[in-house]
C-alpha cells in the first residue's frame, strides 16, 4: 500500500505526544481531522498504530516497529527537499525572507536596498508569517533567511544575530485601571489576563508572557492570536493585555489603546537569523546587508508584538 508522507508526519507527532489534542494543535489542523486521518491510515495498513482509551494514548507493538523507520523516512526526504530546493533558488536567484511583524519595516527595505545594490540580478521575496511559525519559515524551508524575535524553539538549528534591542512595554485598553499609571512593572501584571501567541510558537510566547519573570505566578489567557493586528484587536475588545516591543506602540496606535513601559523586564532583542546547516555565501551576504542597514542608522530606532 502506499501511505501519504503527510499522514506518516501525522503518525510521528502524534506518537512524540501522545495526545491528539496536542499534536493537531502542532499540525495546524483539527482533532477531529487528525483521528480521522489516521484511522484511514491504519485501516489501509491493516493493524492499528496506536492503543487508545478515554484518558490516555499509547503506541501499539506494531507502531513501535513503524516509528523509528518512518521518522528516518521522512528526515531523509525533508533533507533532500531541502537541498533540491535550494539549488532551485540559487539556480533562480531568489532569496526568500520571512518576518512576523511590520515593526522593522524600514530596516527590511533597506537590508533589501543594499543586498540588491550588492548582488544585481538577485531577487528578494519578504514573506511575512503567522506567530504559529516562530521561526518565520526557516525550519520550514519557505524562508532562507528571517528577521527574528527571540527567543526562538529550536535555536541550536539557527544561526542568530542580535541587530538590536527594545524596551519592553504593556499594551491595554484606554479604560484599564493601569492606564493611569506612567510606568507598570511586571508585578502590577500578574493578575491581569493576558492576549497570548499560540502555543505553537514555543519559547517565543512564553517570552512574550514573562513566564521567567513571574516567580512561578500562574498566567491567566484571555485570547491567543495569531498576529500583530489581531493582538491589538484582542486589546480593544478588553479581552487581555500584551507585552511588546517598544515601537510597536507607536506602528501599532490606534484610538483606545495606550501603552506603558514595563521597568523590570530585560529588552526584547530583533535578530537576523538563517539554519545552521545553510553555508551559502548569498545568505551570510543578506545578513551582513542587515547588518550594514542598521550600522547605517538607516532606520530610526525602535519596534514586535
Amino acid at each position: 500500500m502506499d501511505a501519504h508522507l503527510r499522514d506518516l508526519r501525522y503518525f510521528v507527532t502524534v506518537a512524540d505526544e501522545l495526545h491528539f489534542t496536542r499534536a493537531a494543535e502542532l499540525l495546524h489542523i483539527s482533532q477531529p481531522s487528525l483521528s480521522k486521518q489516521l484511522r484511514l491510515l491504519e485501516r489501509s495498513l491493516g493493524f492499528s498504530l496506536f492503543e487508545r482509551d478515554r484518558r490516555t494514548v499509547a503506541l501499539s507493538g506494531a507502531g513501535e516497529v513503524l516509528l523509528p523507520p518512518v521518522r528516518e523516512l521522512l528526515a531523509v526526504w525533508d533533507k533532500a527537499v531541502a537541498e533540491a530546493t535550494r539549488r532551485a533558488r540559487e539556480a533562480e536567484k531568489v532569496v526568500r525572507v520571512g518576518f512576523h511583524t511590520s515593526v522593522a519595516g524600514d530596516l527590511y527595505r533597506n537590508a533589501v536596498i543594499i543586498f540588491s545594490t550588492q548582488h544585481p540580478g538577485w531577487t528578494v521575496e519578504l514573506r511575512l508569517h503567522p506567530w504559529s511559525d516562530a521561526t518565520a519559515g526557516l525550519l520550514g524551508e519557505s524562508s532562507d533567511v528571517a528577521f527574528l524575535w527571540l527567543p526562538v524553539p529550536e535555536r541550536k538549528l539557527l544561526g542568530c544575530e542580535t541587530l538590536r534591542t527594545e524596551p519592553r512595554h504593556v499594551a491595554l485598553w484606554q479604560g484599564h485601571p493601569l492606564a493611569s499609571r506612567r510606568e507598570l512593572s511586571i508585578e502590577d501584571l500578574l493578575d491581569q489576563p493576558f492576549v497570548a501567541l499560540p502555543p505553537s510558537a514555543g519559547a517565543l510566547r512564553d517570552y512574550w508572557l514573562a513566564v521567567g519573570d513571574r516567580g512561578g505566578h500562574p498566567i491567566r489567557i484571555g485570547a491567543h492570536v495569531e498576529s500583530p493586528d489581531a493582538t491589538f484587536e484582542a486589546i480593544a475588545a478588553k479581552q487581555g493585555v500584551a507585552l511588546l516591543a517598544a515601537g510597536n506602540a507607536e506602528l501599532y496606535s490606534r484610538p483606545g489603546i495606550v501603552s506603558r513601559p514595563v521597568i523590570d523586564l530585560a529588552p526584547a532583542e530583533l535578530a537576523i537569523a538563517w539554519r545552521g546547516d545553510d553555508d551559502r555565501a548569498i545568505i551570510k551576504d543578506f545578513a551582513g546587508a542587515a547588518r550594514q542597514a542598521i550600522a547605517a542608522s538607516l532606520i530610526p530606532e525602535g519596534h514586535p508584538s
